[in-house]
């Protein structure tokens, strides 16, 4: 049988353990570590600006988009409550955008623009508006990948020039690789309710087919590729102290 948990890193369900499974830890740290990374290639390196960068980021991804994510047919299977989820939807995501109007207000004013288009992308992404049209693997990389640094370059250097997009592409590639892979662990962890099978090999000898040999080899990938963003975006920060 497929496995229970729903993602490798989902703890056993219930109370406390299911706000951390919501957190998603992993992949938040991961999609912060480009935060950190586009802010560290700023010529000069501003640590106030890029911790409230980083801050905004983690409440509007790692608590807001998960919080609207669960919302729809509880892919994690958490029991919170629908109305708590929406709660720590909302207030999150308003703290995210205060943080970021107030960093465009008291550093670069252009920087407003960045608020609006990250709130649309957290909304249209995450409750699959128009008929989901941009929740797709294209827009998890532009919206969790790209859009990431290039929001750590501006809040810290208050421009934007070809070292950011230039990230902003490996991110964009680098999610398009985790999506790659995600998408058919989550597959067989939330879809697949019995598998059935035997690999029969050249010398004669086979091995039975179960949900962990399907996903394993995705799985490791995805653990390395995440430690690996983290282990980059703290190379950086120690290179720039």
């Amino acid at each position: 049988m497929p496995s229970a948990r729903p993602a490798w890193y989902a703890l056993e369900g219930g109370s406390w353990r299911d706000y951390v499974t919501l957190l998603h830890p992993p992949y938040t740290a991961w999609h912060l570590s480009y935060v950190v990374i586009g802010g560290c290639l700023a010529p000069v390196v501003a640590w106030g600006r890029l911790g409230a960068a980083v801050l905004a980021f983690g409440l509007a991804v790692g608590i807001g988009a998960h919080a609207l994510d669960e919302l729809r047919g509880r892919p994690l299977r958490t029991g919170i409550p629908s109305t708590v989820l929406v709660g720590l939807a909302a207030s999150s995501i308003a703290a995210a955008c205060a943080i970021g109007l107030v960093g465009a207000l008291t550093f670069e004013p252009w920087l407003v623009v960045l608020v609006p288009v990250g709130l649309f992308l957290v909304l249209a992404y995450n409750l699959e508006l128009l008929g989901g049209t941009f929740h797709s693997d294209l827009w998890f990389g532009l919206a969790w990948g790209g859009f990431p640094v290039v929001c750590g370059y501006a809040a810290v250097a208050g421009s934007l020039d070809a070292a950011a997009f230039l990230a902003a592409a490996f991110a964009v590639l680098l999610s398009l690789a985790q999506r790659s892979l995600s998408n058919h662990v989550r597959f067989v962890r939330r879809r697949v309710s019995s598998i059935e099978g035997r690999l029969e090999l050249r010398d004669g000898s086979g091995t039975e087919l179960d949900a962990e040999s399907l996903i394993a080899a995705e799985e490791r990938g995805l653990r390395l590729l995440a430690a690996a963003s983290v282990m980059l975006a703290a190379a950086m920060v120690a290179f720039r102290l």
